[in-house]
């Protein structure tokens, strides 16, 4: 799962050259895994990285050694990583999020009230009650229960979605987020086919949220340096929630012993495997 959301960075040099307030924005990226919803073995992390900007090049970067699935919304700096390699594979599968095209529907909804957007989101909700059914089976469960119950109504919803198109103006929203469906279908489908696949990002957005509530409270990052310690600390917090821990507790244990730590069983320490000095100190005796 990938997303990210802008930051304001403070930077001197504009102020001193009278280029407005002295503040620019840069960008955080998040990068969930999460196994936990089809019982998958490896454990869920969150990586946080920061970028001066919001060009391709830093994800390009962010995800070079990746391989899989990559689970996004339609920003055009992944398209790189959807592009078949010399061997005709792609080394990333693109995942739609169907959560990401729900807002689409709704906002109009809330400001029309349209029949049409009601409809779309009538649809989309029954494919998360399927979804509710079949959290934290395995993925040949989730499968199978997905080719029988959700892809019917994937494929009506595309149907359905084609005759409006027809009927409603096409530079409308509501228009643009139909043609947002149809243009990714087959993103938007690949939940279907897969098992592990969501059927939205949302992991990736709960982790962004955080930074989202922290812009309200400290405003912006002092530099560049310490919007990168921001993602650093981030990366641990998060992660360290993710596996059920008390964050506090955690890095209290970790920053008193990791001095003196052999270096070869750093392991140890990772949120999944850490257990309490306090408790080994008890098991121990």
């Amino acid at each position: 799962h990938a997303d990210d959301t802008p930051i304001r960075v403070l930077d001197r040099s504009l102020r001193d050259k009278g280029l407005g307030k002295g503040v620019r924005q840069g960008r955080i990226w998040a990068y969930v895994r999460d196994q936990r919803p089809w019982a998958g073995s490896s454990p869920p992390g969150a990586v946080y990285r920061f970028a001066q900007d919001w060009k391709e090049e830093h994800v390009l970067s962010h995800l070079a050694s990746a391989r899989g699935i990559l689970q996004a919304d339609g920003y055009k700096g992944y398209a790189k990583l959807y592009e078949p390699e010399p061997d005709g594979t792609p080394r990333l599968r693109e995942a739609a999020c169907w959560a990401h095209l729900r807002r689409d529907f709704h906002d109009f909804w809330a400001s029309t009230k349209s029949e049409i957007a009601r409809e779309a989101l009538d649809r989309i909700g029954k494919l998360y009650d399927i979804e509710c059914d079949i959290s934290g089976q395995p993925a040949d469960v989730r499968h199978a229960a997905r080719q029988k119950h959700s892809l019917p109504k994937v494929e009506a919803f595309v149907t359905w979605s084609e005759q409006q198109l027809l009927r409603i103006p096409g530079k409308s929203n509501l228009a643009k987020a139909f043609r947002y469906g149809l243009n990714r279908r087959e993103a938007f489908s690949l939940f279907l086919t897969d098992g592990r696949v969501a059927i939205d990002n949302n992991p990736a957005e709960r982790a962004l949220r955080p930074i989202g509530i922290g812009r309200k409270n400290w405003l912006f990052a002092g530099a560049d340096t310490g919007a990168e310690t921001l993602a650093r600390a981030m990366t641990i917090i998060e992660t360290a929630k993710l596996n059920g821990l008390d964050p506090q507790a955690y890095l209290a244990d970790i920053l008193d012993r990791i001095h003196d730590h052999k270096i070869n069983r750093l392991d140890e320490l990772l949120p999944w495997n850490w257990t309490p000095m306090a408790l080994q100190n008890s098991q121990a005796a």
